[in-house]
């Protein structure tokens, strides 16, 4: 089952078109009364239905698979609120009460009340596999005067400017519905318009993988700028709803090697808590321990 909401706003997520650091505004609390988890007959999920590798109408996106894990553990049907995830997403749909959980929300994010993280990951330079830029740190001189994408108003963008990148910078301003400025600077790369781009990087891995062929994805867990790269995602829920956080809590720490499984399979690169790489095959020794 899905519902539509529209909204007017062209303001993305700070993280670049889709995750991390929200800008958009929202009410602040919710109603006192709020429906906890013991009332719950179904899983209502407010997504972002154009919006790979997160979400989509079809159901295609990670967080659409973690979403069916959480309802099949509830033993209830699944339905989701579709709305662009520009300002007033929270504000239209999770605090107008009309769905119940954001599958991802970044830690700290003041307009909903936070579960655990279930991932981390890292701002990411996709380049061409025969590229000779082989840097660890965005402030490494070797890029000084290459021509790099990046999602503007990004964290990236900063250190790019004081290494004197020739930035071909990206909007960050969109409706997804009508543009994926993500996609255009990975297709940017695969097209030799640029030599490579600082992407978020889940969208980074994702549509990395999938050019033809693959491109290559360095996570820069590694960077020594003094800019934060990495970030945590959540959960949001509702304030005022501790059961139902709680709840999905002991679901993050019970799956969480599922859920690692499946972010493998959209290429995200995970970080652990002391920001290294996990690998693929560290899931798999999790799952068998």
């Amino acid at each position: 089952m899905r519902q539509v909401i529209d909204t007017d706003s062209r303001l993305r997520w700070a993280m670049g078109v889709g995750v991390a650091l929200v800008l958009s505004l929202s009410s602040a609390t919710a109603p006192a009364q709020t429906p906890e988890l013991q009332n719950r007959q179904h899983l209502r999920v407010c997504a972002d239905g154009n919006n790979l590798p997160f979400s989509n109408e079809d159901g295609e996106g990670f967080e659409n698979r973690i979403a069916k894990m959480i309802a099949d553990e509830m033993d209830v049907p699944l339905s989701y609120v579709y709305a662009p995830q520009v300002m007033g997403f929270v504000r239209n749909t999770l605090d107008a009460r009309i769905c119940d959980v954001m599958i991802g929300a970044p830690a700290g994010y003041e307009f909903v009340q936070n579960t655990i993280d279930y991932y981390r990951s890292v701002y990411s330079l996709v380049v061409p596999e025969d590229s000779d830029i082989d840097v660890s740190s965005l402030d490494d001189p070797a890029l000084e005067g290459r021509r790099i994408g990046v999602i503007s108003e990004t964290p990236p963008m900063t250190v790019l400017r004081r290494v004197d990148a020739d930035i071909e910078d990206y909007p960050l301003q969109v409706d997804t519905r009508v543009r994926t400025p993500v996609q255009d600077a990975i297709n940017d790369v695969a097209d030799g318009v640029t030599e490579g781009a600082v992407i978020w990087g889940p969208l980074a891995g994702y549509y990395a993988a999938r050019q033809d062929p693959p491109l290559k994805v360095i996570p820069l867990v590694d960077d020594d700028s003094g800019t934060q790269l990495d970030y945590r995602i959540t959960m949001g829920v509702r304030r005022g709803e501790p059961q139902w956080r709680d709840w999905l809590n002991d679901f993050i720490e019970e799956h969480q090697a599922d859920i690692n499984a499946i972010l493998f399979e959209y290429d995200v690169p995970l970080v652990d808590g002391n920001g290294r790489l996990i690998q693929p095959r560290e899931t798999s020794s999790e799952e068998e321990s």
